[in-house]
């Protein structure tokens, strides 16, 4: 059982304050948080299970100043919220019963390969542009497949919706954004749902962190509003480079 000193919960804290600003604004957290979480002592499911609890704070709160600044047309997204929240609940059942490796030798490139479309592509701007998917086709392939793959596995889903939204819905990136986090959001409670049912969430240090991912949530996103792609392609490109080379040194180092 962890044991949770005064030392301890101030790190962890800041961390997650850290990663719920990075989190905000290009996806990723989970990079600090996982880790941060097996250091302090939690055994790999556990580690999971509160991730999810701190990460549905900066998720929430994030989303929560995206809507109030207007960024967010709730009702134009509430099938691919329900999809999204669908998906995330079959993906967390399924990791339970799947072998998962083929995917783990799969991700980083992918992941990769998001940083580069951000990096290269010239689609990426403020600007709305013709949308490929209708709202109802959208929440039934994008939402509800990235949905699946975030209960099912998790590291990039907000640079996944990101992408989807920018490349399949049209959305400028700063609306992109802030649209993906929401319905990241709906799929941390779907998987955080689950882990508690199966009592792998340390709820005191998650709700420790939440706190911490709140604040920096709330900072990052700010940032988003006012800098817009100047502040968030940049970040992705890097937290993109950054996940892929953490999965692959997992793998074969």
């Amino acid at each position: 059982m962890l044991e949770l000193t005064l030392q301890l919960a101030v790190i962890l804290f800041f961390v997650a304050l850290v990663a719920g600003f990075i989190d905000s604004i290009a996806g990723g957290g989970g990079l600090l948080t996982i880790p941060a979480l097996m250091w302090a002592g939690l055994p790999p499911a556990a580690a999971l299970g509160t991730n999810k609890l701190q990460a549905c704070g900066g998720s929430f709160f994030a989303s929560l100043y995206f809507v109030r600044k207007g960024m967010v047309d709730l009702r134009s997204i509430k099938l691919s919220l329900i999809c999204a929240f669908i998906g995330a609940s079959i993906g967390t059942i399924l990791v339970q019963m799947i072998d998962a490796k083929l995917l783990e030798v799969v991700l980083p490139f992918l992941i990769l390969a998001i940083g580069c479309y951000f990096l290269f592509s010239k689609k990426i701007s403020e600007q709305d542009r013709q949308q490929v998917l209708t709202p109802s086709v959208f929440a039934f392939t994008a939402a509800l497949g990235v949905g699946l793959y975030d209960g099912f596995f998790g590291p990039g889903t907000g640079s996944f919706f990101a992408l989807a939204f920018v490349s399949l819905a049209g959305f400028g990136l700063a609306k992109a954004t802030a649209h993906a986090k929401l319905l990241n959001f709906a799929t941390n409670i779907a998987s955080l749902i689950f882990f508690l049912i199966g009592g792998q969430v340390a709820v005191v240090l998650g709700l420790i962190m939440l706190v911490g991912q709140a604040i920096g949530a709330t900072l990052g996103s700010r940032l988003v509003v006012t800098k817009g792609v100047k502040i968030i392609k940049p970040l992705v490109v890097v937290m993109s480079l950054g996940m892929s080379g953490k999965l692959l040194w997992s793998q074969y180092m």
